[in-house]
């Protein structure tokens, strides 16, 4: 299985409210800036050997990829399981919109972060159950280098699975817009691999270059990344 994988957050996404808000599968499209990073995004990438191309169908992950895809002369894969977490009810609003229209279930989700699931939503744990199998697939699939476009929380759960990091502690897992995870498989079985975190700006031409943080958005949750 010797192939490195690059996971991709997608770009900056026009976003409702400056406030905190839920935004797992509503979809908007990019922003001025976010459509700049998926420019810099495909720069970067630019002279690696590319087997193949994952986007979710969501279009911040799909116009984050299709520069990406053309330079590389290579067709877009469009995975609709690569969707980011359905938050049901509470997707497009506001922290205290929440709170005010579903009493006490703020609480609940805070107490139990995996399992819980907002009205005719999904939890983390459903959510990591339906992206991990279909990312095994892909990368069982293809004998060559494979970017994958996706979401913050989706991007998370496949790594608290591949790192071994329990879905308790995913939102210590930096994934800023527009970053990218580098996953290098170094044996036939993939069970041995490196990984490495990587964030705009990027510096030089080396991608294995490390980076600064920052702040990011995430469902609704904006946290301090750390080291």
């Amino acid at each position: 299985m010797k192939k490195t994988v690059y996971l991709l957050r997608h770009a900056e996404p026009i976003h409702l409210f400056q406030e905190k808000y839920y935004l797992g599968q509503s979809d908007p499209p990019l922003s001025a800036k976010g459509k700049e990073q998926a420019q810099l995004l495909s720069d970067f990438l630019s002279t690696i050997k590319l087997c193949a191309i994952f986007s979710s169908d969501l279009q911040r992950s799909v116009q984050t990829a299709l520069p990406i895809a053309e330079k590389h002369s290579c067709p877009l894969r469009i995975i609709k399981e690569l969707r980011e977490i359905n938050l049901g009810r509470w997707e497009g609003l506001r922290k205290a919109e929440v709170k005010a229209l579903y009493p006490g279930e703020y609480e609940l989700r805070g107490l139990d972060l995996v399992s819980y699931r907002p009205p005719e939503g999904e939890s983390f744990a459903d959510l990591q159950k339906r992206v991990v199998p279909v990312y095994r697939e892909i990368i069982d699939s293809c004998d060559g280098d494979i970017i994958i476009v996706s979401h913050a929380g989706v991007n998370r759960v496949i790594l608290c699975d591949l790192l071994g990091v329990p879905l308790d502690n995913l939102f210590n897992i930096k994934q800023e817009y527009a970053c990218v995870n580098v996953i290098n498989y170094l044996d036939k079985k993939g069970s041995n691999f490196q990984y490495e975190y990587l964030q705009q700006p990027f510096k030089g031409s080396d991608r294995r270059q490390e980076s600064c943080h920052g702040d990011f958005y995430d469902q609704g949750h904006l946290s301090k990344a750390k080291n």
